[in-house]
C-alpha cells in the first residue's frame, strides 16, 4: 500500500490525500478479487473433494456433515475472514471505515457461524439416528434446546458488536426481563421439560402408536420435537399435540403390544338366554361326535355318573345333581377350538368366559391373542374366528341375541294375521 501510494504520488502525479484514497480503493478492489477467488477455490474445488472423499469412505458420519452442507456453509467463512485481515492495512489511513467495515464482517461471521452450529446439529443428530440407542431415546428435544441457547447467544453478539458494547452487558441485564422471556418461551420451557422426561421415562418415541382421543390422536408418532408432537393418524391426516400434554394428560401408547409377540383379541357374543338348557341324550350324542370335545364329553359324562351314583341322586329329575348344559359345552368347544387354531398365540393368555347376563343376553367373551400384530391380517383372524364362532351357535342348540328389526316384526304380524283368520 505504502509503495502504491507512492508510486501514484510520484508517477502519477496526485496529491497525497488523492493517493492515498486512490490506493485504498484499489487495494480494497483487490481484497475483493481475491476473497471471490478464494471462495470459488473453496466451493468448488475443496469442496468437490471433500465430498468425493466422503462418498468413497465406509462411515456414514461423514455423509450426513456433507448433506447438511456443513462444509458448504464453512466456505463462506473465508471471504470473511480474508475481509476482516487486511482491512486494517488497506484502510490504515481511514479508520472509520475499519471500523464499519470490521463491524460488517463480524455480524457475518456471527451469522455464518450460526448456521454451521446448525448444520453440525444436524448432522449430529443424523450421525446418533444411525445407533440402534436412537430408536429408545430421542435427541430431538436436546438438539433443538441447544440450537436455541446458539441463536440466542449469536444474536447477542450480533447486538453487542453493532453497539460496541460488551455482551456480558446484555447478559447481566436478563434479569430484568425474565418474566418475558418466560411468558414468551413458555412452550419451548414446558416442551423441554416434558422431552426430558419423555426421554427419560421413554414413555414415547418415533414409531409408537399411541392413542389421545381428547387431542383427536389416533396412529403412529412420526416427529417429537421440543414444542409438539406430531401424530400420523390412520385415516392419513396429521394430529400436532403439545410435547408437554403427553406428561400432563393421560394417553395410550400401543409399544408394549408391539415389542410382544401378540396382538389382544376381546370380543364377546351374546347368547339368547331362552335358549340355555340342560342337554339330553340326543344332544350328548350329537356332542360326542364334535372332534374338539368329544374327549371332553365322556369325562364330563363320567365325573357326573360318578357324583351322582355316589350320592343317589334322583336322576328322574335333571335338576338333580350333576349334568352338561349345552352353553357349558359351547364354551369347552371354543376354548378347544382356539387352542387347536394356528393363528392363537398359545403362550399367552386364553380365556373363554361368561360375563354378567344383561337384558341383551349372555355375553361369552372370547379373550385371546392372536399372532400376528399387522391390522389387516389381525382383522383377518379376528373375523375368521367370529365368522366360525356365530356358524357353530345353532349346532348347541342356542340362539345369538339380537334385537327384533323390521323382517321379524313383519314376520310377527303376518303370523298374528294368519291365526286371526284361521
Amino acid at each position: 500500500m505504502e509503495s502504491l501510494t507512492s508510486w501514484l504520488v510520484t508517477q502519477q502525479g496526485l496529491a497525497a490525500e488523492t493517493a492515498s484514497a486512490v490506493a485504498a480503493a484499489l487495494g480494497f478492489l483487490v481484497v475483493l478479487v481475491a476473497s471471490a477467488v478464494a471462495y470459488l477455490i473453496a466451493r468448488i474445488v475443496l469442496l468437490r473433494l471433500v465430498k468425493a472423499a466422503a462418498s468413497k469412505t465406509d462411515t456414514t458420519w461423514d455423509d450426513a456433515l456433507v448433506g447438511e452442507r456443513l462444509f458448504s456453509r464453512l466456505s463462506h467463512l473465508i471471504p470473511a475472514v480474508i475481509i476482516q485481515a487486511t482491512t486494517p492495512v488497506v484502510f490504515a489511513d481511514y479508520p472509520q471505515i475499519t471500523t464499519v467495515l470490521h463491524t460488517a464482517t463480524f455480524v457475518y461471521l456471527a451469522l455464518v457461524g450460526m448456521t454451521v452450529f446448525n448444520a453440525a446439529l444436524n448432522g449430529a443428530e443424523k450421525i446418533y439416528g444411525t445407533f440402534e440407542i436412537s430408536h429408545r431415546f430421542s435427541i430431538r428435544t436436546v438438539i433443538q434446546i441447544v440450537k436455541l441457547i446458539v441463536y440466542f447467544l449469536g444474536s447477542v453478539a450480533i447486538l453487542a458488536i453493532l453497539l460496541g458494547k460488551s455482551p456480558l452487558i446484555f447478559l447481566s441485564g436478563l434479569g430484568a426481563f425474565t418474566a418475558v422471556l418466560l411468558l414468551v418461551f413458555k412452550d419451548p420451557i414446558l416442551g423441554f421439560v416434558a422431552g426430558i422426561q419423555l426421554s427419560v421415562n421413554n414413555m414415547v418415541r418415533a414409531g409408537d402408536w399411541i392413542e389421545m382421543p381428547r387431542h383427536g390422536a389416533d396412529g403412529d408418532v412420526i416427529d417429537v420435537s421440543l414444542t409438539t408432537v406430531k401424530v400420523q393418524n390412520f385415516d392419513k391426516t396429521i394430529s400436532t399435540i403439545p410435547t408437554y400434554a403427553l406428561v400432563s394428560e393421560s394417553f395410550r401408547n400401543w409399544r408394549g403390544m408391539s415389542e410382544s409377540s401378540g396382538r389382544r383379541i376381546k370380543r364377546a357374543v351374546n347368547l339368547d338366554l331362552n335358549s340355555i338348557s340342560f342337554c339330553d341324550s340326543e344332544m350328548l350324542g350329537r356332542f360326542k361326535r364334535i372332534q374338539f370335545i368329544s374327549d371332553y364329553v365322556e369325562r364330563k359324562l363320567v365325573e357326573a355318573g360318578r357324583h351322582n351314583r355316589e350320592n343317589r341322586v334322583d336322576e328322574s329329575l335333571l335338576i338333580n345333581g350333576r349334568h352338561l348344559t349345552n352353553v357349558g359345552t359351547f364354551r369347552a368347544y371354543l376354548e378347544a377350538y382356539l387352542r387347536n387354531h394356528p393363528s392363537i398365540h398359545q403362550g399367552m393368555t386364553l380365556l373363554v368366559r361368561q360375563l354378567d347376563p344383561t337384558e341383551q343376553g349372555l355375553p361369552i367373551e372370547i379373550y385371546v391373542f392372536s399372532v400376528e400384530q399387522d391390522w389387516g391380517a389381525y382383522e383377518a383372524i379376528q373375523a375368521d374366528i367370529f365368522d366360525h364362532v356365530l356358524a357353530v351357535v345353532p349346532l348347541f342348540d342356542l340362539r345369538v341375541f339380537q334385537r327384533p328389526a323390521g323382517a321379524d316384526l313383519r314376520a310377527l304380524a303376518a303370523q298374528a294375521g294368519s291365526g286371526l283368520a284361521s
